[in-house]
């Protein structure tokens, strides 16, 4: 029973095919609890991984609860992953033990589009009541994995609850035909995931709609050239 309740749960897609079609739904799993890593300590990884957090949550109607310890949140890159400062509830808490209990609270509230929480540890037992209290209100729950101490980053890799693990990492923007920066890239990594393989894409970053896309030049290359590339950067 509790499978087939499971496998009714509403998804959303990413509106990348060769993504969706990793995913064992076609879509991130709503009422469920994902993890999500910067593919680096620097800021820049930690940035994009927060990016694209904002980007899943822009592409879902509500208010989004986001509890933090340090307030280091750039509300207007947010708005340009598509993630409007009016909608954002910031709680800030004092430890992450603090951040998980208020995680929970806000998933079993149901009036939310999503629960972010960032922290560094995400114990067995605490992902497990994050998941149930997601299941319960068929609210998003992410968790972005940040931390300032190498020991820390080291217990990345311990298991836990969460439905999948994402991790997001920089590239160099694609060249522009006049002086300027064009869009951000990013190496989007599928590190686990219940009933799907790992896997890597080239994307171009969360536009203002939240949503991503693949480069045209990796677009308009054969699809075994292409799957062989994101195979090949998943090893």
């Amino acid at each position: 029973m509790e499978r087939g309740e499971r496998s009714c749960q509403a998804v959303l897609p990413f509106g990348v095919a060769a993504l969706d079609q990793r995913l064992p739904e076609g879509g991130l799993r709503l009422g469920a609890l994902h993890e999500v890593i910067g593919g680096g300590n620097d800021g820049a990884y930690a940035a994009a991984a927060a990016l694209f957090a904002a980007g899943i949550l822009a592409r879902l109607e509500g208010p989004v609860l986001w509890c933090l310890t340090y307030p280091d949140l750039f509300a207007p890159a947010l708005a340009a992953a598509g993630l409007h400062p009016d909608r954002v509830i910031y709680a800030e808490a004092g430890d992450e033990t603090a951040i998980l209990q208020v995680m929970e609270e806000g998933l079993r509230h149901g009036g939310l589009a999503g629960v972010v929480g960032e922290t560094a540890k995400l114990p067995m037992t605490a992902s497990r009541r994050l998941q149930l209290a997601a299941e319960t209100s068929g609210g998003l729950g992410l968790v972005l994995r940040r931390w300032r101490h190498a020991e820390t980053a080291a217990r990345f890799d311990q298991p836990n609850a969460a439905v999948s693990r994402w991790r997001i990492s920089t590239l160099p923007s694609a060249p522009l035909p006049v002086a300027g920066v064009g869009r951000a890239r990013w190496q989007v990594e599928l590190v686990r995931c219940r009933g799907a393989k790992p896997g890597s894409w080239e994307l171009e970053a969360c536009d203002v709609q939240g949503r991503l896309a693949v480069p045209a030049e990796l677009a308009d290359r054969p699809a075994a050239a292409a799957d062989g590339q994101h195979r090949a950067a998943a090893g």
